[in-house]
């Protein structure tokens, strides 16, 4: 997996950082997961400040165009961000069978 980072702009206002990135791979898409691992790694932030909010995969490339969001501190990411973008950024919980 390789991370270009195409837009890296500072958001003051929102206290995050707003990144666009192209990632390279091979074989099958990376997940959600691995992708916000990944990323947080190569910025030195906790990867629960992160927010992957669009992923687009190009047909026959094995290229993914994304968008994401680091915050600065976790209050402001639950005030801002959607409900639904949190959700996507957590584990499933394991049905009890």
């Amino acid at each position: 997996m390789d991370f270009e980072i195409t837009r890296d702009v500072r958001n003051e206002v929102l206290k995050r950082r707003e990144l666009e990135f192209t990632l390279t791979f091979d074989g099958a898409t990376p997940s959600r997961k691995s992708i916000q691992e990944k990323l947080a790694a190569l910025q030195n932030k906790d990867e629960n400040l992160l927010v992957l909010d669009l992923e687009r995969t190009r047909f026959g490339k094995m290229e993914l165009l994304g968008r994401a969001r680091i915050y600065d501190d976790e209050e402001t990411k639950k005030s801002t961000e959607r409900e639904y973008l949190l959700k996507r950024g957590e584990p499933k919980a394991e049905s009890e069978a």
